[in-house]
């Protein structure tokens, strides 16, 4: 494995997936038997020092110019994307196109854009880039909802954690589930989120509203997922006409008040999957979908996975285990 370095990249978006491959390493080494899993070299321009965006200064195991071929080609994001070194896009693409799969985190999609690699494919970057993505390369299929998308060999990460999102997904596909769990417990994380997850909640999603009453009703939204969420019910709380308070609401929050309340309800029963032992129907009633079955296809549809499996992924486990 080779993770790509240089100057104004995102620290995060090289330590964090390397500490998820380390600890495979780490999980599947058996001393005077077999090596670790990977086999990661950290690789830059010359094989100099660089300066991490936050001032971090990092040294490279290698020239990335001397090094060989690698299964997988780790590209991190970070303010370095933005004009980047012609020299290190071409080499990137050299590299790219002897690995039998290639990563980027964040806006190291940029650094694959600029070679050309994701020219036809569907990927994703940081939320705050997508636009700038998709304007400047028009021929890729920018996707600005999930965490991570995989299209062929190239799977790309939206912002810094996501990174390790993808990364465990990875582990998992190449040494089984136990060892990916095994790491995310040691991590701290108690599962990784499936790459279908949107990058933002609901509530982070939208912007809050300008007039009190309608910041208002966003709070009842919040408050009251199992409520009669209509239009024509949230006018009424705010004395307009279901006409005038759409048009206001989606001007002001920058969705409609439907979109809005889906997401809420979404938001509400992922948490309550997470945290409690509620059944899926009683999820379903106290969140507002009515029926499991309608829980069922909302989470289908944004997520990827029905309830029950998005629990049993997602809702942390106790362990006494380690490294």
């Amino acid at each position: 494995m080779v993770i790509v370095l240089y100057d104004d990249v995102q620290s995060l978006d090289v330590t964090g997936p390397l500490e998820v491959f380390a600890g495979a390493d780490a999980a599947t080494e058996r001393p005077g038997e077999r090596p670790g899993a990977y086999r990661i070299t950290t690789a830059g321009p010359g094989g100099r020092p660089v300066r991490t965006c936050s001032g971090l200064r990092l040294l490279p195991d290698a020239d990335i110019d001397h090094v060989g071929p690698a299964h997988t080609l780790l590209v991190p994001g970070g303010p370095g994307t933005a004009a980047p070194d012609p020299e290190l896009v071409r080499r990137i693409g050299e590299l790219a196109a002897e690995a039998d799969r290639v990563v980027s985190v964040c806006t190291g999609a940029f650094l694959l854009a600029e070679a050309g690699l994701l020219d036809g494919r569907r990927a994703t970057t940081h939320w705050a880039h997508c636009g700038a993505l998709a304007r400047r390369f028009p021929d890729i299929q920018v996707d600005a909802e999930p965490i991570y998308v995989r299209d062929g060999n190239i799977a790309t990460s939206a912002g810094v954690t996501a990174g390790i999102d993808l990364a465990l997904a990875l582990v998992e596909e190449d040494l089984g589930r136990d060892v990916a769990l095994l790491i995310a417990r040691h991590l701290v994380m108690f599962l990784r989120r499936p790459g279908g997850q949107a990058q933002l909640s609901a509530q982070l999603a939208a912007q809050l509203a300008e007039r009190p009453q309608l910041r208002e009703v966003q709070h009842w939204i919040d408050e009251h997922p199992e409520g009669d969420l209509s239009v024509g019910s949230l006018a009424r709380r705010v004395t307009l006409s279901p006409r005038h308070f759409a048009r206001a609401f989606a001007a002001e929050v920058g969705v409609t008040p439907g979109r809005y309340v889906d997401g809420v309800r979404l938001e509400t029963a992922r948490r309550r999957l997470e945290d409690t032992d509620e059944g899926i129907e009683q999820i379903a009633r106290s969140c507002g979908y009515g029926t499991a079955e309608a829980m069922r296809r909302a989470f289908v549809r944004v997520l990827g996975v029905p309830p029950m499996e998005y629990r049993r992924q997602f809702r942390p486990h106790p362990t006494s285990g380690g490294f």
